[in-house]
């Protein structure tokens, strides 16, 4: 089972090339970010793509997310919902009565650093309830946050810029500490190359200088199943490309 996550950065401007992705390759749960899309201003083709269960959760030109679910993977209607830290259409949840999947898009923090590190430590309440029910989760996204200077391309690396700030980075750290599985490092501890997002100037994307700032988050169940995980780099136009791990079913 294929799953997904790409901050597509609007999914009006995206379509062709996510239809063609989709159509190539087929990934049975597609988390997506920053749609910039009320549900009415989804192009049709996508708003119900054949054979998927489709929820599209934006407010219009900004912020917005997406989850998709293979009907064939998935033959009962999953339960969509919001978690309680939602705002600005960033989460949508879908509950698969096997496990439940969260596509997020954590704020950037540019505007209002405060706000981001709410949502970080809401997003980390909601982990906390996940392991105490004893549930099996995914959560799926753009982040905003390189976890380690490991994660950012050295001419990209500054002490003090948002989204590597030491007091966002501990409290990523705290939800991956409380038992989630970054399944991307777990599986490519060394590789110092491995970036999700390129800034759009000086053909960045083509030189590889970028930031890791989209995972694959896994309760350890799950994470143990995951035997693949892989940066889609030619994929699209977006400055983000999409990241897909492959789950043993």
């Amino acid at each position: 089972m294929k799953i997904a996550t790409w901050n597509v950065n609007g999914i009006r401007a995206r379509e062709s090339q996510f239809h063609s992705w989709i159509q190539q390759d087929h990934p049975q749960i597609v988390c997506l970010q920053e749609i910039k899309a009320n549900p009415l201003q989804v192009p049709p083709a996508l708003f119900e793509m054949i054979g998927y269960w489709c929820y599209w959760h934006g407010l219009g030109g900004y912020s917005g997310v997406g989850l998709h679910l293979s009907k064939e993977a998935f033959p009962e209607p999953p339960v969509f919902s919001h978690p309680s830290f939602d705002h600005e259409t960033r989460a949508v949840e879908a509950n698969t009565g096997l496990f439940t999947i969260l596509s997020v898009y954590v704020p950037n923090g540019g505007k209002d650093f405060d706000a981001k590190m709410r949502f970080l430590s809401e997003l980390a309440a909601y982990v906390q309830k996940k392991h105490e029910n004893n549930e099996d989760f995914l959560i799926c996204g753009d982040m905003n946050v390189a976890m380690s200077d490991q994660d950012v391309h050295p001419k990209e690396r500054k002490a003090n810029a948002i989204g590597q700030r030491p007091e966002e980075r501990q409290l990523f750290r705290r939800i991956l500490e409380s038992g989630v599985i970054d399944i991307m490092r777990t599986l490519h501890p060394d590789d110092n190359g491995l970036y999700t997002w390129w800034p759009p100037w000086r053909n960045m994307r083509r030189k590889n200088i970028g930031w890791r700032l989209d995972y694959v988050l896994a309760s350890p169940s799950l994470a143990s199943r995951i035997q693949e995980c892989t940066v889609l780099k030619d994929v699209g136009a977006s400055d983000h490309a999409p990241v897909v791990a492959v789950l043993n079913t």
